[in-house]
């Protein structure tokens, strides 16, 4: 059994190579169930289980947390474990800290959503929010266009100063945004990868031709962006526990904004869907995170660590 830990997989994380390690996943067959979401007692503390399965390949399930409170202790906001089992004899083969297994895919699925909706030329992405996945987040994004500029912005200034220094290996601009609707309306691409439970990008700030990606709403009484975007909006959810969960969508599918049925990220990987048809259309991704997106990622992080030139340092007893 193998044992990797937060700090082998962030190093040997490649953006570029787990992006299309995930759209050859959401290719092919795969099984997701809808996830365990459970309330914790005494604030917003939720426990998550997200199962699945690649026929009889391989079996994975993630056990994770999400404390919003953690932030004031400077401890992270999610954590977890994720267990990666044989799929023939049901062993477990590998064990996985989640904390650095779900911000890179997360950030990897990001990405190959904008690579398959946002304009080829597209140029400035503008990243909302200053959490731990934010630089994940670029660093993905520019793997599947060619940016020239990234902009980031935060409630706190100190925060996205941070953000962008960690970000200054880049190759690009890369700057503190002052202003949020300057900054949209300036931006090809959106990433919103916050906690907020009111909208923060409004519909009058999206230029046409913008892709908005859509990360941090996994609750009902989660949003990030207008109601009013959903309207003209071009929407792909990565699963259709989206439409249950995310309070982004919730309110647009009440009202009727939503039409019904929505296509899925694997829908546009496998050509079943087209939804950019014009330079002008303004479109959707909103994801809450699959199984299939964690067992995929955890499987090339295994991979990687069983090549003879990996860069992971084994833990004790980590390989047996």
């Amino acid at each position: 059994m193998r044992i990797l830990t937060n700090a082998d997989i962030y190093a040997a994380s490649q953006p570029g190579e787990l992006v299309d390690c995930l759209a050859a996943a959401f290719g092919a067959a795969f099984a997701s169930p809808d996830r365990m979401h459970c309330d914790l007692p005494g604030g917003d503390a939720k426990l998550l289980v997200m199962p699945s399965w690649q026929g009889r390949e391989a079996i994975g399930v993630k056990v994770a947390t999400v404390m919003p409170d953690n932030g004031a202790l400077g401890l992270p906001t999610i954590d977890g474990v994720y267990v990666l089992l044989d799929g023939q004899t049901g062993s477990v083969s590998a064990i996985l800290e989640a904390r650095a297994l779900t911000a890179l895919r997360t950030a990897a699925v990001s990405a190959l959503a904008a690579r398959l909706l946002s304009r080829p030329d597209s140029q400035t992405l503008l990243l909302v929010g200053t959490g731990a996945l934010a630089p994940h987040l670029a660093r993905a994004h520019a793997a599947v266009r060619g940016l020239s500029r990234i902009l980031v912005w935060g409630r706190s200034p100190a925060k996205a100063q941070a953000v962008v220094d960690a970000l200054s290996d880049q190759g690009c601009e890369v700057a503190v945004a002052t202003s949020l609707p300057d900054a949209a309306a300036a931006a090809d691409i959106i990433s919103c990868a916050t906690l907020s439970d009111a909208p923060l990008i409004m519909a009058d700030w999206v230029l046409p031709g913008t892709h908005l990606d859509l990360v941090g709403s996994f609750a009902p009484e989660m949003r990030e962006a207008d109601e009013a975007l959903f309207r003209t909006g071009r929407l792909v959810i990565d699963t259709p526990t989206a439409l249950k969960e995310s309070g982004d969508l919730l309110v647009p599918h009440r009202l009727g904004w939503i039409s019904d049925p929505v296509p899925e990220l694997a829908d546009l990987v496998r050509g079943h869907a087209r939804v950019r048809t014009s330079p002008t259309d303004i479109t959707i991704f909103k994801t809450v995170g699959t199984g299939l997106s964690d067992i995929a990622a955890a499987r090339y992080f295994v991979g990687k660590a069983e090549e003879p030139q990996n860069l992971f340092q084994r833990s004790a007893g980590g390989a047996a």
